[in-house]
């Protein structure tokens, strides 16, 4: 054999091996991975008014407990406005009942006194009409001596009847509408005890789940205005997988979906849950790369992942097409 036609033959299976792996290779090469980043939300915790920092409980980096004491503002005048809360609602309380009884035993006993007073002042008018009617039905008095006695007669039995009436009285309560107004007074009253505990409260909040420590802005024995940030938390619930997807795979994606993910610093794959997809396309950024991008057209989808916690806002990762 000629060596050109070595030669050529060579060429021609060159050629032939070059066309079947243009053919061949898309169906075993490996689907493009989409790149992104663990994305954290920051939540920033102040105090409703200004003071001083006198206890802080939490540090930069440090991992917190859900109801972890994070930081205290300077409590005295909250504390002394729970105390005067709390002594009115006492106050309340006592006026409440009181309503509802009778008039103490000395008051019940001056009452008393004057119906017997009363009753005493009657039967003695009854005598006295007894008597001078005995002596008008003789003729030794007049007529109108009879009537000036049965008027006074009439007079002390209504005096007793009044004295009845003020003896039973103050064996009750106060009136529905007194009573009612008390309870009022206590339900205020009441009210305040929980308003100033909620104040309390917020001088002193607590992570309100388990989260890293972002930031520390302020120092104990620091003055902090009114709702200046003191304590930057990243929540574990808040921590999320952001990637992009390609305008032409964008349908694929849905919220609700899992998906899985790899980091350098991850052991082995995990897995996500969409909670996002954004309607609105945009131009992948410069420090988003994919592998073998065709199109800088791109969605932004958001995942939560299932252990936030072991995750460092940041950190590149890779997931693995739907």
């Amino acid at each position: 054999m000629k060596p050109q036609r070595i030669v050529i033959a060579g060429l021609v299976a060159l050629a032939l091996l070059f066309l079947g792996w243009r053919l061949l290779a898309p169906q075993f090469r490996p689907a493009p991975t989409l790149s992104g980043y663990i994305e954290g939300e920051t939540l920033y915790l102040s105090a409703p008014v200004a003071g001083t920092v006198t206890q802080l409980g939490v540090r930069r980096g440090q991992r917190v407990a859900a109801g972890a004491p994070l930081f205290e503002i300077e409590p005295d005048q909250r504390l002394a406005q729970r105390d005067q809360a709390e002594a009115e609602l006492t106050a309340a309380l006592a006026q409440a009942e009181d309503a509802r009884k009778g008039q103490r035993p000395v008051e019940l006993g001056i009452l008393e006194a004057d119906l017997a007073a009363a009753e005493a002042q009657a039967r003695e008018a009854r005598a006295n009409l007894r008597r001078v009617g005995a002596l008008v039905d003789k003729g030794i008095y007049a007529k109108a001596r009879l009537d000036d006695a049965r008027n006074q007669s009439q007079s002390a039995d209504a005096r007793v009847a009044a004295a009845r009436r003020r003896v039973a009285a103050a064996t009750l309560g106060d009136r529905e509408d007194q009573i009612r107004a008390a309870d009022a007074r206590v339900a205020q009253a009441r009210a305040g005890v929980t308003e100033t505990g909620a104040r309390l409260k917020d001088m002193a909040p607590v992570a309100p789940a388990a989260a890293r420590v972002e930031d520390v802005f302020f120092q104990r024995g620091e003055w902090a205005s009114a709702n200046q940030p003191i304590v930057a938390l990243i929540p574990d619930d808040r921590v999320f997988v952001r990637f992009f997807v390609p305008e032409t795979e964008v349908a694929a994606y849905k919220p609700g979906q899992k998906i899985e993910f790899s980091c350098d610093a991850c052991a082995g794959a995990l897995s996500a849950t969409i909670v996002y997809v954004s309607p609105r396309p945009e131009f992948t950024p410069p420090i988003i790369y994919s592998r073998e991008a065709r199109d800088r057209l791109v969605f932004m989808v958001e995942a939560r992942p299932e252990n936030g916690a072991r995750l460092v806002p940041g950190l590149p990762v890779d997931v693995t097409p739907l």
